[in-house]
Parts: C-alpha cells; structure tokens; sequence
C-alpha cells in the first residue's frame, strides 16, 4: 500500500506536471480529453499515482460526461469526502492508498446503473492493465 504521509516533493519527482495538478492538486482535466473517457477494453483502472486498483472495466459506462464514468469502484480501494470548493457541495473521491485526486461522484441522475452512481473520474488520475 502506498504511503499517504509521502512528501509532495517526492510526488513531483514520480509524476509528470498534469498528474500531479490533478492527483495532489486536486485538479480536473478538459472533458473529452482523456484518453479512457472512450475506452472499453476489458482489465482493471490502477491509481495512476501508486498503481492500486480502482475499478474494474465491468463497472465502466458511458455516462457523455466527458470523463470516464464508473458505477462502482473495487470495495475499500476509494475514499470519499465532503468538497465544497466549487461554492455546492460534492462528494470528492480520492484513492484510498494515496489520497491521490480521482474526481467527483454523483447519485440520483438516472443512469441505469446497480447503484444509480456516476463515479467521474480524470483519465490522468487512472492508468489501465489489461488482464
């Protein structure tokens, strides 16, 4: 497990600029940008930061958000919190190992999803393995 007590100067050193404006800065990447946003093969989305697994391809959907879209993420592998940066209330998802920046979830916009979520997600803060 990844530790969440690693210096931000140790994370700059592993990422590159736009991930770490995303996944320690808590910013978001353009819509329709991201390289999973459209993307449907089968494996698993690992945290980009320390490479745990978030969310398997069976809970990927096509929300049109712009941003890849999940119903549901690996049981313990994401964190929520209360963000109210945007001056409305969101709930923040964050990789549970690192605390890295993943986006936002969303319930209740009908999406006919097990959960009726809509975990939006920057591509930046993901990177896939095939099985």
């Amino acid at each position: 497990m990844a530790d969440k007590t690693k210096p931000e100067s140790e994370w700059r050193a592993i990422l590159n600029p736009e991930q770490f404006r995303i996944l320690r800065q808590k910013g978001t990447e353009p819509p329709g940008t991201g390289k999973y946003d459209s993307h449907y093969q089968e494996g698993a989305y690992e945290c980009a930061g320390c490479g745990t697994p978030l969310y398997k391809s069976a809970t990927k959907f096509k929300s049109g958000c712009g941003w890849p879209a999940f119903f549901d993420a690996i049981p313990g592998a994401v964190n929520r919190h209360e963000d109210r940066s945007m001056g409305i209330t969101r709930t923040e998802i964050t990789c549970a190992a690192c605390g890295g920046h993943l986006g936002h979830v969303f319930k209740g916009e009908g999406f006919p999803t097990p959960t009726d979520e809509r975990h939006c997600v920057n591509s930046i803060s993901l990177k896939f393995t095939e099985p």
